[in-house]
Formats: C-alpha cells, structure tokens, sequence
C-alpha cells in the first residue's frame, strides 16, 4: 500500500509540476507576445507622431508661404492704386499746363528752334486759335488744327513721316514711367 501511496504522490507531483511548467510556459508566451503588441503599439505611435508633426510643419510653411504671398498682393494693389492715381492727377495736371496759351508757344518755340526745315505744328482746335497769329511771326511752322491731339501739340516734319509728339497723353506717360521706380521705391 504504501507502493501504492508513493507511488500516487509521485504521480501528483509529476502531474503538478508538468502543470506548472506547462502553466510557466503559457505565461512566458502570453508574456513575450504582450512585449512584442506594447513596442508594435510604440511604434505605430512613434511614426503616427512623426507624420503629424511632418504634416503640422508643411501646413505652417505654407500658411506663412501664403501669408507672406497676401502681403506682397497687397502692397502691388496698393502701389497701383497709388500710381494710377498719381497718374491721374499728373495727367491733369500736365494737361492743364498744355491748355496755357503762352506756355505752349514757349515750348513750340524751344521745340522747333533746332530744327531743319518747315515745320507742321498740330495742336487743338481752341489752342490753334489762340497761337495762329503768335506763332506766325516765327515764320518757320505752320500752326495747324488737329482734334486728335487733346491737349498740348505735335511737331510734324518731312510731309508728317517724322512726328514729335508733346500731348498731354504722351507728356504725362513718360513722366509717369520715369516716376515709377521713385513710387516703387517709397512703398517698398
């Protein structure tokens, strides 16, 4: 009997220790496979942590990219603005100086004075009138009436092949061109 019981206990004690191995064995594996999901989990979380910052960093550059685009867009609209309305009013202003009587006939004078030859001078309708008999004396130019020249005159040479125009138009054009970049300057 006592074979018996040792034998029994033998038994026991193999079946628990075979249990408890088998037991140890189930949680090294249950062990080793949380590991392994916790650093998957790490690193999934690590690289979704990357890609957001690389996304935040590319959306800032281009927030400042069209910010800095909105500010240059606003000062272009604002020098236009300003130069076409600086244009407008040299424009008047230039058309107003060419309207004078005794403005015009010195700048014909100045205008002609080194020139060869008969000379056409075209200039408006009212303006014609007032310098005709002026400009006459010079004796050099004919003084013609042309509607087409709006204000300040033209100086025609050659039968009107070779024209040098000093209208209001194209007065106030180039001193506007030269202008710009003084415009450009003060606004930037």
């Amino acid at each position: 009997m006592e074979d018996l019981q040792g034998l029994l206990e033998r038994i026991n004690r193999e079946g628990v220790e075979k249990a408890e191995a088998e037991a140890a064995k189930i949680l090294a594996s249950a062990r080793a496979k949380a590991e392994a999901e916790v650093k998957a989990a790490e690193e999934t979380a690590a690289k979704t942590k990357a890609e957001a910052e690389k996304s935040a960093a590319e959306a800032a550059e281009r927030g400042r990219t069209a910010v800095a685009q909105a500010a240059r867009d606003t000062v272009q609209k604002v020098e236009n603005a300003i130069t076409a309305k600086l244009e407008g009013l040299l424009a008047r202003e230039v058309d107003a100086a060419l309207a004078a009587p005794d403005f015009v006939a010195g700048l014909v004078k100045e205008a002609v004075a080194g020139l060869a030859g008969r000379a056409e001078v075209a200039m408006p309708p009212q303006l014609a009138k007032a310098l005709a008999a002026k400009l006459a004396a010079e004796g050099q130019f004919d003084v013609v009436s042309d509607e087409t020249v709006g204000s300040g005159f033209s100086i025609r040479l050659d039968g009107g092949r070779v024209e040098h125009s000093f209208t209001g138009r194209t007065v106030a054009a180039e001193l506007a061109r030269r202008l710009r970049p003084d415009i450009a300057a003060m606004l930037g």
